[in-house]
């Protein structure tokens, strides 16, 4: 589990391509999965094509994905070939610091995929991207469907 260190990640976000700034909180009611990502990240790169199915199979049910780079000030400027290259159709934006470091903890190793219910709780963390990480985002996402909305 990410610390919590009495803080609370409503308030917390990420800026999209053109400046603007989504919090965590915006997605009340809504699933939500933030993956962590690097362009030249070998397993990040595996775990894209999962994360597009699971985007497309179950966004008309209130799931959102929102890949977050955290590679570094030089992997920005790849990150529109990188989603031309996979054809991503799920928002790609850049992660505040402090939404790194609140979820990271101490473990800074990547991909690392947040899968959050309606009612913004955490299902399931994944560090890395190995042979089973697309059925444990299936479940959780799964899991997390099914939780009522507050």
């Amino acid at each position: 589990m990410p610390p919590t260190n009495g803080g609370t990640i409503n308030n917390l976000g990420w800026t999209l391509e053109g400046g603007k700034r989504s919090v965590f909180s915006d997605f009340k009611g809504k699933v939500l999965v933030l993956d962590f990502y690097a362009t030249w990240c070998d397993p990040c790169r595996r775990s894209v094509p999962h994360l597009i199915e699971v985007q497309k199979k179950y966004e008309q049910q209130g799931l959102h994905v929102i890949g977050l780079n955290v590679g570094g000030p030089d992997d920005e400027a790849k990150v529109p070939e990188f989603a031309k290259e996979f054809g991503i159709q799920y928002t790609l934006a850049q992660p505040d610091e402090e939404l790194v470091t609140f979820l990271f903890g101490s473990i800074d190793a990547i991909p690392q995929t947040f899968v959050f219910d309606r009612q913004g709780q955490l299902a399931e963390r994944l560090i890395g991207y190995g042979e089973n990480g697309g059925q444990r985002i299936d479940s959780a996402v799964e899991a997390a469907l099914k939780s009522p909305a507050q």
